[in-house]
C-alpha cells in the first residue's frame, strides 16, 4: 500500500512532523513554524518560497530520502525557471508535494526573519520582522446574487488565503479600491501593516496585479545639531541609503534650553522650529530617495529616535514645561502615527513610531540607545554614555537593573565655543600628539592619512587646508596638553617659561597654545586658549558627575565595562577621554565604542516589531535621575573640573600613563610686563 504519510525535517531550525503524502512544502513549513516566506498565495510567482531538498542517508535524523521524495517538477516551476532563473537545485515551496520522508532546506534569503548585517551602518545582527508586509491576493468578482463591496470581498480574500482577519483601511484606500481591482483584473497585492498579531491590520497602500517590488522603511535619529536617515528594504533588511544634514533648528539656538527659551521668548517659536526640522526632514528623504533612485511613495514605515524637546518640537507640541522643573513631559509614552499627520514627504499613509521617552531630559534616542546596547541583559556592570550635545547616560547591569539621567555637556564636544572649533569636515584637526620634551605638536586632519610631520602631508591636504580643530581634535588636544605639561590640573596654560615652549603666547590675562600658523597669511591661525579650556572642562565635567551621580546611588565606586555611543563617541580615544576625566577610570581594552546607537536601535525597531515591545517594557523599568535636584551633583561637578579629577582617584590611568605635578596658578614677569612672545610661524 503506498504511504500515507511521510516524516519532513527542516534545515537549518530542526524543526519536524509527520504529514499526509501530497501536502505543499509550503503548508507542511508554515503549520511548523518554519521561517519560509510566500507573498503569492501559492501561485508560484513570487519566488521566496524556494527550497532545497536533500537525499541521501541521514542517520542523524534517522530518515533515507530517496529521489521521488518531493512531487515531479511542474509546469508552473518551469515557467518561473524560464522567466527569472531558478538554481538548479532549488524548487519553489508552494508547488512541491511531499511524497515520501524528506530534509529540506530553507535558504537565507527564504528565510522570514532573516539575520541581517550591514555594513553601511554600524553592523548588527537584526532579526526581519517588519509591520509591514506585502500579500498578493485574487478577489472575487462582483455577482448580483452576492451583493457585497469590493471591500468586504477584498477582506474575505485575504482572510481565506491568508488567515489574516480585522482588516481597516483608510479612506484614501476605499477611494482608489475599485479602480485598482478592475486594473488588476481581480488580482490585488496590498502593502498590510500589524503592529502585532493581536491589533488590527490596517491597508497601507495596494497595487494591481502582483507587485514583485520592494518597499521600504526610514529610521531617523533627529539630534540637537545633527539628523542622520537610514533607508532599508523591509523585506532584506538592507539599508540602501544614508544621509546626513545639520538640524536647522539650530539657528534657533545651539543646546536645547536655548530653544526652549526661544519658545518662551516668541510667540509662535515652537511652531517655527516645528517648520524647520520637519523641512529638513523632508530634504534629507528626498535626498535619500533620490540616491536609491526610488519613488518616495514606497516608503510605508518611519522610526524616530531623539531627545524629549526635539520629540515635543517633532510633533507640534510646545516644549514649555521641559524648560522648568519638574520637567513634564507631555507623554513619555511610545506614539503611532502617519506620516502626513505630521507633514512628512513620503508615502502619507506610511506609519510613523517614535520610540517612548524615559524622562524629562532623557528621551527617545536613549531608549533606542537601550535598545541596540542591551544594558539591561549585561552580565557586568556597564556604563553607557551617548556623547552630544546633551548626553544621555545609562548604568545597569542584568542583576541591578538600569538606572538613566542626562547631563547638559553643551556643544563644545562638537567644536562649537571653541576659538578655532569647527564641526568634522576636511580639514578639521581630528588626531593630536604633543611631544612630551619639545612640546612640539603633530596631528592629522579629516581628509588624509598622514601626520602633519610626515613627507606629503601638505600635498594631501592642498584641496583644502587647515582650517581648525573639531569635537575628537579638542579633546586630544587638551588631553595631550595636560600629559605634556602644557595645562595644569586646574586647567591654566602655563608660560612659556613654565611650560619650556614659546608656543605658549601671553593672550590678554591668560596664555594661549600655538598650533598651527601658516607663512599664508590666508590661512587661519590655530590656537588653544584658557577659554576653549574651560570650555572643555565644563562640558567633560557635566558627562563625568551624571555617571558618577549613577555610581553613587548604585552604591559602587568602579564599573567594569564603557560603552561610548553616538556618531560623536566612534571617534574619541578612550586613553585621551580618561586623561581627560570626561569617563571614570576603566580598563582601556574594557572601553568600547558603539557607533551611532541611538541610529541603531531606531533601525532593529524599523525592522523588528517585537523589539518595539521589548523596548517599550524595558523603558517603564529603567530608573530615572534628574541631576538636576540631586544635591551631590554639584560636588562631583567641582571636583571633575580639574583635569582629570581633583579627589575621585584613577590608578587604572595612572599605571599607563604620567601626569605631570605642575601648577601654574603663580604671577610671572611675563604675564605682568605685557610683552607677549613673538608669533612663530611654521610650516609643518
Amino acid at each position: 500500500m503506498p504511504k500515507k504519510e511521510a516524516k519532513v525535517i527542516f534545515t537549518p531550525s530542526g524543526k519536524k512532523g509527520s504529514f499526509d503524502v501530497g501536502t505543499p512544502v509550503l503548508h507542511a513549513a508554515r503549520s511548523l513554524g518554519v521561517d519560509l516566506d510566500s507573498v503569492c498565495g501559492m501561485r508560484g510567482i513570487c519566488s521566496k518560497c524556494q527550497i532545497t531538498p536533500s537525499y541521501g542517508d541521514f542517520p542523524k535524523h534517522g530518515v533515507f530520502v530517496e529521489d521521488d521524495a518531493l512531487s515531479e517538477w511542474n509546469k508552473v516551476e518551469e515557467r518561473y525557471k524560464q522567466k527569472r532563473g531558478l538554481k538548479e537545485d532549488r524548487r519553489l515551496g508552494c508547488q512541491a508535494r511531499i511524497n515520501g520522508d524528506i530534509v529540506i532546506d530553507v535558504p537565507p534569503e527564504s528565510q522570514v526573519h532573516k539575520q541581517v548585517v550591514r555594513k553601511r551602518v554600524e553592523a548588527r545582527n537584526i532579526i526581519l520582522e517588519p509591520t509591514i508586509k506585502k500579500y498578493y491576493i485574487e478577489v472575487e468578482e462582483p455577482d448580483m446574487h452576492k451583493p457585497s463591496g469590493d471591500l468586504e470581498r477584498l477582506k474575505h480574500a485575504l482572510s481565506q488565503q491568508w488567515s489574516i482577519k480585522n482588516v481597516i483601511a483608510n479612506i484614501e484606500t476605499l477611494r482608489s479600491l475599485q479602480k485598482i481591482l478592475r486594473q488588476g483584473e481581480w488580482n490585488i497585492t496590498v502593502a498590510i501593516h500589524s503592529k502585532s498579531s493581536r491589533d488590527s491590520k490596517e491597508i497601507i497602500n495596494i497595487w494591481p496585479g502582483f507587485y514583485d517590488g520592494p518597499i521600504y522603511g526610514v529610521a531617523v535619529d533627529v539630534g540637537s545639531t545633527t539628523m542622520a536617515a537610514n533607508l532599508c528594504n523591509l523585506e532584506t533588511g538592507e539599508v540602501i541609503s544614508s544621509a546626513g544634514a545639520m538640524n536647522p533648528q539650530i539657528r534657533f539656538g545651539e543646546d536645547l534650553m536655548s530653544r526652549v527659551s526661544y519658545s518662551m521668548m516668541n510667540t509662535g517659536g515652537d511652531l517655527e522650529m516645528t517648520k524647520a526640522v520637519i523641512a529638513g526632514l523632508n530634504s534629507l528623504f528626498k535626498e535619500i530617495a533620490e540616491e536609491a533612485k526610488i519613488d518616495k511613495n514606497l516608503i510605508l514605515d518611519s522610526v524616530f529616535v531623539c531627545n524629549p524637546v526635539m520629540h515635543h518640537l517633532l510633533i507640534g507640541i510646545d516644549p514649555f514645561e521641559l524648560g522648568q522643573a519638574p520637567f513634564a513631559l507631555a507623554t513619555s509614552e511610545q506614539l503611532n502615527f502617519s506620516a502626513k499627520e505630521i507633514n512628512l514627504e513620503i508615502n502619507p499613509h506610511a506609519k510613523t513610531y517614535i520610540l517612548p521617552c524615559i524622562a524629562g531630559h532623557v528621551g527617545a534616542d536613549a531608549a533606542a540607545v537601550a535598545l541596540s546596547e542591551s544594558p539591561n541583559n549585561s552580565d557586568d556592570l556597564v556604563l553607557i554614555v551617548d556623547v552630544g550635545t546633551n548626553a544621555e547616560i545609562m548604568l545597569g547591569s542584568k542583576a541591578r537593573g538600569v538606572l538613566a539621567c542626562s547631563s547638559p555637556t553643551g556643544p563644545a564636544f562638537e567644536g562649537a565655543q571653541i576659538s578655532s572649533g569647527q564641526r568634522a569636515a576636511p580639514g578639521a584637526i581630528e588626531r593630536v600628539k604633543i611631544d612630551l620634551t619639545t612640546k612640539e605638536p603633530k596631528f592629522k586632519v579629516i581628509g588624509s592619512d598622514l601626520w602633519s610631520d610626515e613627507d606629503g602631508f601638505q600635498e594631501s591636504i592642498a584641496n583644502f587646508g587647515i582650517t581648525g580643530i573639531c569635537g575628537s581634535g579638542i579633546i586630544e588636544m587638551v588631553a595631550e596638553m595636560r600629559l605634556a605639561g602644557i595645562v595644569d590640573a586646574p586647567g591654566l596654560i602655563g608660560s612659556p617659561s613654565q611650560t619650556g615652549t614659546d608656543r605658549c603666547f601671553l593672550d590678554g590675562r591668560t596664555h594661549s597654545y600655538l598650533v598651527w600658523e601658516s607663512a599664508s597669511a590666508d590661512t587661519p591661525r590655530i590656537t588653544v586658549t584658557n577659554k576653549d579650556i574651560r570650555e572643555i572642562q565644563m562640558a567633560k565635567a557635566a558627562l563625568y558627575s551624571g555617571a558618577r551621580l549613577l555610581m553613587d546611588k548604585l552604591g559602587v565606586k568602579n564599573v567594569e565595562r564603557i560603552v561610548l555611543a553616538g556618531a560623536f563617541g566612534a571617534h574619541i580615544s578612550p586613553l585621551h577621554a580618561m586623561v581627560l576625566g570626561m569617563i571614570p577610570d576603566c580598563a582601556l581594552e574594557k572601553v568600547t565604542s558603539a557607533g551611532n546607537a541611538a541610529g541603531t536601535g531606531a533601525r532593529i525597531a524599523l525592522l523588528n516589531r517585537t523589539a518595539r515591545s521589548d523596548i517599550e517594557e524595558v523603558v517603564s523599568k529603567i530608573e530615572k535621575i534628574e541631576t538636576a535636584i540631586e544635591p551631590r551633583f554639584q560636588e562631583h561637578f567641582v571636583n571633575a573640573s580639574a583635569i582629570p579629577n581633583s579627589t575621585d582617584p584613577f590608578p587604572i590611568l595612572e599605571s599607563l600613563v604620567t601626569l605631570p605635578s605642575v601648577n601654574f596658578n603663580k604671577s610671572e614677569t611675563d604675564l605682568t610686563n605685557g610683552n607677549s612672545p613673538r608669533r612663530r610661524r611654521r610650516n609643518k
